[in-house]
């Protein structure tokens, strides 16, 4: 409430709007099962909290990752963290965004305060929803129940529901004329590969890229890479069905390892004469990351992991690889300082510097997001 009505509102009036709520969400019980639609409660936000209206969230391997058991998170949890929505309510000491507000919230925090948000060169802030207190909000605690039991967050986020509640760090809010059911993409997908390759990287003019997998965090590269002006983007993928948009989007060249007799590493060595200047694992196995790494010039190549690594498992490759010159690097949400960025990545699509519509292949209710699985594990 303004100043001014806070003297003429008796103080109970203020407490309306911080209620319980029920609504529905996908609740995954237990790992290896389809998403289960409950009625939740929705528990109001806490001090520098927000609640949020999802009007639109993407499918993105990462929550199919915790389905299938390769990151490992605690159960029940209301999954996705790719999404856009409406503010509801804040709790106290809110400042960055109000009700009404439109806004993205952010699996990647930023609360300015801890070193990688005060470093120049770094993105993944300490409050992000990884590690002991996974699945709970920064004060340990969780804002869902279910038939009586707790349900954990996912990615301080948990976007699979029609309200969900984040800490203030966590939400940036947009402009007021984004289209949501659009720039929900850069909550995650988008933001995570167009970053990789314009942020991490640096990739140059002129350049020569390899990306591997062609989901829409790949895609989201090989756009990433033409905006940086390469020369040549060779995108790699074991499902050909992704060539055209692959090309339609930037890609120069488009090669299915089930091609070729040898390692796929091999084959882009003598592509491009000795190897990429930059690569990009976006799908998240091993195999693929060693051969990514393999496949850079040995000297000054950079290749950058995008995919998320399976729990519990190590990469065994030749140290030679590096010896020479070669970089690894990682890329968390594309290296983005998401609150002070994705406002400017909304205001960018907003002035059609990139396009999005390309990597919607399907927009269902979210009542049907089992079906949505289906399609991300058939590749479609």
């Amino acid at each position: 409430l303004r100043g001014d009505l806070k003297k003429q509102v008796p103080f109970p009036f203020s407490l309306l709007c911080l209620q319980v709520i029920k609504c529905k969400a996908a609740v995954l019980w237990e790992a290896n099962k389809p998403f289960s639609i409950e009625e939740v409660e929705v528990a109001p936000p806490k001090e520098h909290e927000v609640r949020i209206k999802i009007m639109a969230t993407g499918i993105c391997r990462s929550d199919d990752h915790v389905v299938t058991g390769a990151l490992v998170m605690p159960f029940p949890v209301i999954l996705g963290h790719e999404a856009a929505g409406v503010v509801e309510s804040v709790g106290h000491g809110v400042t960055s965004v109000k009700p009404g507000d439109k806004v993205i919230p952010l699996f990647v925090p930023q609360c300015g305060e801890c070193k990688s948000c005060l470093n120049t060169k770094g993105n993944l802030c300490s409050k992000t929803d990884l590690g002991p207190c996974a699945g709970l909000m920064p004060d340990g605690t969780t804002r869902f129940t279910c038939k009586g039991k707790a349900i954990y967050h996912f990615l301080g986020t948990s976007t699979f529901t029609e309200y969900t509640v984040v800490h203030e760090s966590a939400v940036a809010k947009i402009d007021a004329a984004a289209p949501l059911e659009k720039v929900c993409l850069i909550g995650c997908g988008f933001s995570t590969g167009y970053g990789a390759a314009r942020q991490t990287a640096k990739v140059e003019p002129g350049s020569t890229c390899a990306v591997f997998g062609l989901g829409g965090v790949g895609l989201s590269v090989v756009m990433g890479c033409k905006a940086a002006g390469a020369s040549r983007i060779i995108a790699v993928d074991i499902n050909s069905d992704k060539f055209a948009k692959a090309k339609q989007l930037g890609a120069t060249d488009c090669i299915n390892p089930k091609d070729f007799n040898k390692p796929i590493h091999e084959v882009l060595m003598e592509m491009t004469g000795g190897g990429v200047d930059y690569s990009f694992e976006v799908i998240g196995r091993t195999d693929t990351m060693t051969a990514a790494l393999a496949c850079c010039q040995n000297n000054y190549g950079v290749s950058v992991i995008v995919g998320v690594p399976p729990t519990a498992q190590n990469i065994t490759f030749d140290p030679m690889l590096l010896f020479t010159g070669r970089s690894w690097k990682g890329s968390v949400f594309g290296g983005w300082k998401s609150k002070d960025a994705v406002p400017k990545l909304v205001a960018d699509y907003m002035k059609k510097t990139f396009v999005l519509d390309p990597l919607i292949t399907h927009t269902l209710p979210w009542t049907k997001i089992n079906e949505g699985f289906d399609l991300l594990r058939t590749g479609k």
